[in-house]
């Protein structure tokens, strides 16, 4: 049907407005130089003004009625920047000041994603960043290219149309995975190494897209593609050893939070304009800015002062991008356009699922990998822009591309969305082609009763089996990260490579014989399938879980856990049990408390009316009275004393409690105790009456 409608879609465009010269990554509409100066000086800035007046208020009205019924906030952006565009309502007619924010929201956006990923860190997630990013980009490139070939078109144009479709949207991915805490998950990892492998390749096919168009000479684009190659490397490498840590080293010692702030920015700038001064993508260039940076000891308070600036301009990098849809050409042409949809979601689905699964993940986060990367991204607009610049990329086809391409990244945050409930039965024909990589790699004999099984081996994973191992209590691990598997067994620790959602996994583990299952995975969907799966095959077992967020404790608790404990209000607790005790509130009545909370539920701290409790406060019935330590040092007049020669308790009313010496503790000293030099002694009174009993 795509052959079928290619004369239609010539005969359509006339009629239709050509939307490349509103891209917003046609770097020639973004060029800081002169761009605000011109805005000025032809007296536009009101305009400019007025227009994203109009998108903020169109913006936040659509994100709090779609917040309600659970929509993502870039489906918002996405459908705020259409109704104010040139397609909708028309609000705003030149939008080439907001496109000029939008290149600047992918910069900010790229280069917190190099400051989270380190060059470190991505070595060591090199499984999902070569082996899975090499086998997504190759194997879509095959497909689409097979079948846009048997269309009817040229190979060269249906390799180019390959290399658009590879591409995924790390914006859009990268902020539903951060949205719903699921970064840190297997499928989280495994994406996010994709799309660094990704974000690297448009370096080499930006390149070959003149060779394609036949504009170049062949020798002469390898030639710069070597070079350029060759200079941002050394650029990386330098600035990141010993430019850039000297700047921030005499940034962070004057203390000058604005220079640190220019530093960063400057920095990101400064390599995103060398990098498309060899004709790359400035945002790639501020990718690789963020890894220079990442490589220092201030990539922490980095990320902090340039967090802002991203979530402002990545906003409007969605809202840009709904701008450039164009209604009328999607409305002349809807069928051809949801086939290619269609298609794309199935093809990105295939290769991403197939790329996970070769990595050496577990079928079910291979599916949701495959689902998460299943739309078109942000730099296949820069290699679209490149190739109609050139006119490779004929009028008709880049227009398609545009509304093809939207429409996936518009739909891509609800089937996130879905793709955990989508999951299971989508993996369910994976097990069967794949069953040895899921649960028998690695197995373990459970050889003995009551032992714990611990679900993912991260920091808490790691901290409940070190208990384990002082306790003398036997466990088992389950764990998805091969990596760590292969290091931890090498380490003789038992662990296990799979899926704990899986049945034969836990079955593997001991399931039927275990006391405690302890689950601590960034995984809200599977959590629950866990839970669900382990009742069933072991009603009496006790299931302990960590959650996130206090809305997900009562679906667990209905699928069968024991014990939810949510980290927002279980470091609440903590904090308030802290605070309590520089009250001096008595320790059984804090741990009542404290017991009072976690066995309602955590309802007391949910609830507005919350009822008040008394406790036997020393500082609220005395509240000048204190408890302080002090040292009794060699010139102290005390040193040598006994206490009641001290005469501190009548002279100064301050008595002392407790004396520690060395690794003794002298609990309700006596008047014939004597002071030493070197002892720490507990003192209760007013504070000003210790001062004076101490100040000499």
């Amino acid at each position: 049907m795509f052959l079928r409608h290619r004369q239609h879609l010539r005969s359509s465009l006339p009629q239709t407005a050509y939307y490349s010269d509103r891209l917003p990554f046609d770097e020639k509409k973004v060029v800081v130089s002169g761009g605000i100066i011109a805005q000025f000086m032809e007296g536009q800035l009101a305009t400019l003004f007025t227009g994203v007046v109009v998108v903020f208020l169109i913006a936040v009205l659509l994100l709090i009625i779609l917040y309600r019924v659970r929509i993502p906030s870039v489906v918002a952006f996405l459908i705020a920047g259409f109704l104010a565009g040139p397609s909708g309502l028309g609000l705003i007619t030149n939008e080439e000041s907001i496109s000029f924010f939008a290149e600047l929201g992918v910069i900010f956006l790229l280069f917190t994603i190099g400051l989270e990923f380190s060059v470190s860190r991505i070595i060591k997630s090199r499984r999902y960043v070569l082996v899975g990013g090499l086998v997504q980009v190759v194997s879509t490139i095959i497909v689409w290219t097979a079948l846009m070939h048997i269309t009817g078109m040229d190979f060269l144009h249906a390799f180019f149309w390959g290399m658009l479709i590879s591409l995924s949207s790390t914006a859009i991915v990268m902020k539903v995975l951060a949205d719903r805490m699921e970064v840190d998950s297997p499928h989280g990892r495994a994406t996010l190494g994709i799309l660094i492998f990704q974000d690297l390749i448009v370096i080499p096919m930006v390149m070959i897209t003149p060779v394609l168009a036949g504009t170049t000479d062949t020798d002469i684009s390898l030639a710069k593609l070597l070079i350029g190659s060759f200079v941002i490397i050394a650029v990386v490498y330098i600035a990141s050893k010993y430019v850039v840590p000297a700047l921030l080293l005499h940034a962070a010692r004057l203390k000058n939070r604005e220079m640190f702030l220019f530093i960063v920015i400057g920095t990101c700038l400064i390599v995103a304009y060398i990098t498309s001064e060899f004709g790359l993508s400035m945002a790639l260039g501020a990718f690789l800015a963020g890894i220079i940076i990442s490589e220092s000891e201030y990539s922490t308070h980095a990320m902090s002062s340039i967090l802002p600036f991203r979530d402002l301009f990545t906003s409007f990098f969605f809202i840009s991008i709904g701008m450039i849809f164009n209604f009328q050409f999607f409305m002349q042409n809807p069928l051809v356009i949801a086939e290619l949809v269609l298609l794309v979601v199935g093809v990105k689905y295939a290769t991403g699922t197939l790329a996970s699964l070769l990595a050496g993940l577990p079928p079910r986060a291979c599916v949701m990998t495959g689902i998460s990367l299943a739309q078109v991204g942000e730099f296949s607009f820069v290699l679209a822009t490149t190739g109609a610049s050139l006119g490779f990329l004929a009028q008709d086809s880049f227009q398609l591309f545009l509304d093809v391409s939207i429409v996936t990244m518009g739909i891509a945050p609800l089937l996130m969305g879905l793709s955990g409930k989508i999951a299971v039965p989508l993996s369910t024909p994976l097990h069967r082609i794949v069953p040895d990589r899921n649960h028998a790699q690695e197995t373990i004999e459970p050889g003995s009763e009551d032992h714990i099984i611990i679900v993912g081996y991260g920091l808490n994973g790691r901290n409940v089996a070190r208990s384990a191992d002082i306790a003398g209590v036997p466990y088992r691990i389950i764990e998805m990260n091969p990596d760590t598997v292969r290091d931890e067994k090498a380490k003789g620790k038992p662990i296990m490579f799979g899926d704990a959602a899986q049945g034969e996994v836990l079955k593997k583990a001991g399931i039927a014989k275990a006391r405690v299952l302890v689950i601590v995975v960034n995984d809200p969907f599977g959590t629950q399938q866990i839970v669900q799966t382990a009742r069933m095959l072991n009603p009496a077992i006790h299931i302990i879980v960590r959650t996130r967020y206090m809305g997900e404790v009562s679906t667990l608790m209905e699928l069968g856990a024991d014990e939810v404990i949510p980290e927002e209000f279980e470091t609440a607790v903590e904090i308030f049990t802290r605070i309590l005790y520089t009250y001096l509130i008595p320790t059984s009545e804090i741990e009542h408390l404290v017991s009072e909370i976690r066995a309602g539920g955590y309802q007391m701290l949910r609830s507005v009316n919350t009822p008040s409790y008394s406790f036997d406060n020393l500082r609220v019935l005395v509240p000048d009275v204190e408890i302080r330590t002090i040292r009794i040092n060699d010139d102290s007049p005390y040193a040598g004393k006994l206490l009641k020669d001290t005469m501190i308790r009548s002279e100064y009313q301050v008595s002392i409690v407790a004396i520690r010496r060395d690794q003794q503790m002298i609990i309700s000293p006596g008047g014939e105790e004597q002071l030493i030099s070197g002892d720490l002694v507990m003192v209760l009174g007013s504070p000003d009456n210790i001062i004076s009993a101490f100040s000499f």
